[in-house]
């Protein structure tokens, strides 16, 4: 029994010594960039009200989420989603705040995915969310942050993909298809399953002529061209109207140099239904999962007070540290820990000479002469009087 604890539960995993080392340099990294852009950290707890990401916000579905009670029999969620949890702060803190406010985070959620997934359970997110602002600008300048935040880790080999809900809702609307329908019909496209797209919409009694743009929309994806193709196949005005948002975007993601990172998906619909308007993905080689995603969410915070129009992202930290890893990008190794040996007499020295280095940002551990055997690979410094005088410590 003592063995099995020391294991981990399925889903969750220790991290130590240099993958630790390389995991924090990168969450502040990320951190430096995010306060760059001017958003401030904030902070919300593990565990929250079930009703927070229930299915009505448009969160993470039920039996993912870990649920527990409190003494009063309320339910009880370990936090899956940090944007539901955030859209709660702004709505208390912030419900009269004129100007734009910028929050930025870097915590844990967790979901309760299958075995069989293969993902972990408990992840570590950074990102940010931008509320009180509508405008083209506020969309681009959180996927430049997203850009830029990934730039930072030293990954170079990535992509943005950029939608819209606005188009898939346009044409959902042009086609008169049902709530019920659309719903089927989202989970149907988001998954690239053209194949059952024909069942909907002869169900929906869809003409054929209109049905077409729904088969074409998991194809239309590519470079800023793909946004001609998919105005060709509308006439309605919302879905017009965001093919147009996408290329003022787009205009003003090349003015921030970040045009090479970006490629356009009408057909991206995401999991979280409480996305109103652009939404975005990254993606890398060698790891099987989009790094970030993101989007305008402009109903969210309504649903606890008053309603303000928001984007933000949220980057895996735990899939972006992989990414670095399997495509070999050296990261700056920590400052080498100076090991100073010492008897017993000489402790009182060790403190000297070790708060001497600390003083001066060099890390330094004490380790006495009988565990020095076999646990010093540089050397080390045998600390005495004369290892003072070498420093010029009294």
């Amino acid at each position: 029994m003592e063995r099995k604890l020391l294991h981990t539960p399925e889903g969750v995993r220790d991290i130590y010594n240099d993958e630790c080392a390389e995991r924090l340099l990168i969450q502040d990294r990320l951190h430096n960039v995010l306060k760059l852009y001017g958003y401030k950290d904030i902070q919300t707890p593990s565990f929250e009200f079930f009703d927070i990401f229930n299915k009505e916000r448009g969160s993470v579905a039920s039996k993912n989420m870990f649920k527990f009670f409190d003494r009063e029999g309320n339910t009880l969620v370990l936090r899956p989603d940090m944007t539901p949890a955030i859209a709660r702060c702004a709505a208390k803190y912030f419900e009269n705040e004129k100007e734009t406010v910028r929050l930025c985070y870097i915590g844990n959620s967790f979901i309760n995915n299958s075995r069989y997934q293969g993902r972990l359970k408990e992840t570590t997110q950074a990102g940010c969310e931008l509320i009180g602002n509508n405008s083209t600008d506020a969309d681009a300048e959180v996927i430049a942050l997203l850009i830029d935040s990934i730039l930072s880790s030293g990954l170079t080999e990535f992509q943005v993909e950029v939608g819209h809900i606005g188009f898939f809702s346009g044409l959902v609307k042009e086609a008169g298809i049902s709530e019920a329908g659309e719903a089927e019909l989202r989970e149907i496209i988001r998954n690239k399953n053209i194949f059952r797209v024909g069942e909907i919409l002869e169900s929906e009694g869809v003409p054929d002529e209109m049905g077409e743009s729904f088969y074409r929309l998991a194809q239309l994806f590519g470079n800023v061209e793909i946004l001609k193709e998919a105005e060709a196949l509308t006439k309605n005005p919302a879905a017009l109207a965001a093919i147009e948002h996408l290329r003022e975007v787009y205009e003003l993601l090349k003015v921030y140099g970040f045009e090479r990172y970006l490629t356009f998906d009408l057909g991206m619909l995401n999991e979280h239904n409480y996305y109103t308007g652009v939404i975005f993905q990254a993606y890398t080689y060698n790891v099987g999962e989009p790094l970030a995603g993101g989007g305008r969410y402009d109903k969210l915070i309504g649903q606890f007070g008053k309603e303000r129009p928001s984007i933000g992202f949220t980057l895996t930290v735990d899939l972006l540290h992989q990414a670095v890893q399997r495509q070999r990008i050296e990261l700056p190794k920590p400052d080498a820990v100076k090991t100073l040996i010492y008897d017993g007499a000489n402790a009182a020295n060790a403190v000297k000479l070790a708060s001497f280095f600390r003083n001066s940002g060099i890390p330094a551990r004490m380790l006495p002469t009988e565990q020095a055997d076999g646990a010093v690979t540089d050397g080390g410094i045998t600390v005495d009087a004369s290892a003072l005088e070498r420093y010029g410590i009294k």
